[in-house]
C-alpha cells in the first residue's frame, strides 16, 4: 500500500498502483524465491531414487532456504503495511474526507475486463492449491508408509488452514487493503513449494495449514476487490460468474497436473508447482489495482481518483460522490458511526450474518461430508463401485449449465432470493437422499436425478454465498466480513471430518436429514432478513440495512 504521494500527478503516473516500501517489498519476494530455490538440488537428486525423498537429511542449504521464506514474509509484509495513522483512519471508517467510487451507470470498459481475467487467473490457482490434496494424499501415504486414516489429516489441517486464513486475511485486506492481502497469499504460495522436497510428514502438514490459511484468505479478497470496483449494473453476474469459472479452472488445472506431471515426478511436483502458479499472481501484479473505496475511505483520495481513471477515464462524471448524492445529506465532514468486527454479529448485519454463517457451515457438510462418502453410500445401496464413480461423473456434467441458470437469476430476478432458491433445491436434495436411503430405493434414474440435483443447488449455492456477502457489508468491514462466511463454509468442513470419524455419514439418511434441517434453516433465516442487492449500489444496500433495522 502506498504512502500519500506528493502531487496528484505522481499518484496518476502510477495508476494508484505502488508501495508504501517497495524496496521491503521486492526483497522480501527475492527472499522467497530463493528459499524455495534453494531446496531444488535435494529435490533433483531424488531423480535417482524415484523421486523418494523420505527419511533423507536436510543439508545446509535447504535449512538456509527455510529460515529465508519467513524472513522474505515479514519483509514483503512490511514493504505492503500502510502508516499507522493511515491504518487507524480506515479501521474508523474515515473521516473528514470525501467517499466516491465509479458512477454505476458506467458502460464496462478494457480496465474491468482485464481486471476479471486477472481476478479468474488469481481465483483459478487459489482454487487448485487445496483441490491437489486428492491427487496428492495416494503417492504420500505410499511414500511416507502411513495409512489412509494418518493421510487423511492432511486434509482436515489444510481445513482449518483454510478457515483461520479467511478470517485473517480478511481483517488484513480491511486494514492493508484488498491489493496487499492479494499478492501476500501469493507469497505464502511461494513459500510452501518447499513441501516437495520435504523428507518428512510432520512438515507437509504444517506446510499444508500455511497453504490452506493463503487459499483461504484469496478467495474473499479477489470478491471483494470485484465488488468495489465494478459498477452496480453488472457487479452480481460478474461476481457470481468469477466463482463459478474460477472454481472449474482451478479443479481443471489440478486434475490435469496430476494427469500429466504426477507419473513423471510423483505427488511431490504438485506442491512445487506453488512456485510458479505463485509468481503468476505476482507478474500480474501491474493489473491488481487497489479498490478506490478502500483508499477513499482511508483518506488516500489522489490514489482513489487515479485508479477511477483507469476503469473510466478522466471524466468528472465518472465519480459519484457518496457522501452527497442525497438531497439533505449530511456534511461531508461528519464522520460515518465507528464500527469493528463485532458488529457482524450485532446490530443491523447480525440477522443476515447468521443466516449466512448457518449456511456456509451446511454447505461445508455437505460438500467435504455428504459428498465424499456418497461413493460409498451408494456401494451400500446396491451400486457397483465403478457404475458409482461413472453416476456421480455423469451427474456432475449434468450439473455444468447449472452455473449459468444461477448467474442469469442472480443477475435478472433477484440476488438473495435467487440464493434461498438454492438452498431450499438442496434441502429438497438431501431430503431425497434421506428417502433413499431410508426406504433402501434403488433406482439408477432416481439415484443420478438426486445426485445430479444436489451437485446443481451446492455449487449454485457456494457460487453466490460470498458474492453477497460481499455486498452486504461496509467497506471497512467488507474484508472482515466476507472472510468470516468463507471460514463458515471451511467450518463445516472440519465438523463434517470430524462427524465423518464418529461415522455418521456412513448412515445416508441420518446424515441427509441432518444437514438438510440446517440448510432449511438458513434459508428460512435469509428469507425473513435478507436484502436485494440486484442493481444497487454497495452504499445504498447500506441505508437499506439501516432502514430495515
Amino acid at each position: 500500500m502506498s504512502s500519500p504521494p506528493t502531487s496528484a500527478a505522481t499518484t496518476a503516473a502510477s495508476g494508484g498502483i505502488t508501495f508504501h516500501h517497495p524496496l521491503a517489498f521486492w526483497a522480501g519476494c527475492a527472499a522467497i524465491i530463493a528459499g524455495v530455490l534453494m531446496h531444488m538440488p535435494m529435490f533433483m537428486m531424488g531423480e535417482y531414487t524415484h523421486w523418494q525423498m523420505v527419511g533423507m537429511p536436510m543439508d545446509t542449504m535447504m535449512l538456509t532456504g527455510m529460515a529465508l521464506i519467513p524472513l522474505g514474509v515479514l519483509l514483503s509484509g512490511y514493504g505492503l503495511m500502510p502508516r499507522l495513522a493511515q491504518m487507524r483512519e480506515t479501521l474508523h471508517g474515515g473521516k473528514g474526507h470525501l467517499h466516491f467510487h465509479l458512477a454505476d451507470n458506467v458502460a464496462l470498459n478494457r480496465a474491468h475486463w482485464t481486471l476479471v481475467i486477472v481476478l479468474v487467473v488469481a481465483l483459478a490457482i487459489d482454487v487448485m492449491k487445496p483441490a491437489t490434496l486428492g491427487f496428492v494424499m495416494p503417492g504420500m501415504s505410499a511414500e511416507y508408509q502411513i495409512s489412509k486414516p494418518q493421510a487423511s489429516t492432511l486434509a482436515l489441517v489444510a481445513l482449518i488452514g483454510t478457515t483461520v486464513g479467511s478470517i485473517i486475511w480478511g481483517w488484513l485486506a480491511d486494514v492493508f487493503g484488498r491489493r496487499a492481502g492479494i499478492l501476500l497469499s501469493a507469497l505464502m504460495f511461494i513459500g510452501t513449494a518447499i513441501c516437495g522436497a520435504m523428507p518428512l510428514f510432520g512438515w507437509n502438514l504444517v506446510m499444508c495449514f500455511l497453504m490452506g490459511a493463503s487459499a483461504g484468505g484469496l478467495l474473499p479478497i479477489a470478491f471483494t476487490l470485484m465488488a468495489e470496483t465494478v459498477p452496480a449494473a453488472h457487479r452480481g453476474w460478474l461476481l457470481v460468474a468469477l466463482g463459478g469459472i474460477g472454481t472449474s479452472a482451478g479443479y481443471l488445472l489440478a486434475s490435469g497436473a496430476a494427469a500429466i506431471l504426477e507419473p513423471m515426478f510423483s505427488w511431490r511436483v504438485l506442491w512445487l508447482l506453488n512456485l510458479p502458479t505463485g509468481i503468476v499472481i505476482l507478474l500480474l501484479n501491474h493489473w491488481i489495482p487497489e479498490s478506490p473505496r478502500f483508499l477513499s475511505n482511508a483518506g488516500l483520495e489522489d490514489q482513489a481518483r487515479a485508479v477511477l481513471r483507469r476503469f473510466a477515464g478522466p471524466a468528472a462524471a465518472a465519480i459519484e460522490v457518496d457522501d452527497a448524492r442525497h438531497p439533505g445529506a449530511p456534511e461531508l465532514d461528519q464522520p460515518p458511526p465507528k464500527s469493528t468486527w463485532r458488529h457482524l454479529l450485532r446490530g443491523r448485519h447480525a440477522q443476515i450474518s447468521w443466516g449466512l454463517i448457518v449456511c456456509g457451515i451446511a454447505w461445508g457438510l455437505a460438500n467435504f461430508g455428504f459428498l465424499l462418502w456418497l461413493p460409498v453410500n451408494l456401494t451400500k445401496l446396491g451400486v457397483d463401485p465403478k457404475a458409482a464413480s461413472a453416476l456421480l461423473a455423469k451427474s456432475a456434467v449434468y450439473a455444468l449449465p447449472g452455473i449459468a441458470v444461477v448467474v442469469w437469476l442472480y443477475h435478472r430476478w433477484s440476488s438473495f432470493r435467487s440464493l434461498v432458491l438454492f438452498i431450499a433445491l438442496a434441502t429438497l436434495s438431501l431430503l431425497a437422499f434421506a428417502a433413499i436411503g431410508t426406504f433402501q430405493i434403488r433406482s439408477p434414474g432416481l439415484t443420478i436425478a438426486a445426485v445430479a440435483a444436489l451437485l446443481v443447488s451446492i455449487s449454485g449455492v457456494i457460487a453466490m454465498l460470498i458474492p453477497y456477502a460481499t455486498e452486504i457489508y461496509p467497506v471497512h468491514l467488507r474484508g472482515t466480513g466476507s472472510g468470516a462466511i468463507a471460514a463458515s463454509t471451511k467450518a463445516g468442513g472440519v465438523l463434517g471430518a470430524g462427524l465423518g470419524v464418529f461415522g455418521l455419514f456412513e448412515h445416508i439418511a441420518m446424515s441427509a436429514l441432518a444437514i438438510a434441517l440446517v440448510m432449511a434453516t438458513s434459508g428460512v433465516m435469509l428469507l425473513r432478513h435478507g436484502i436485494e442487492t440486484r442493481g444497487s449500489s454497495l452504499e445504498d444496500i447500506q441505508d437499506q440495512l439501516a432502514e430495515t433495522n
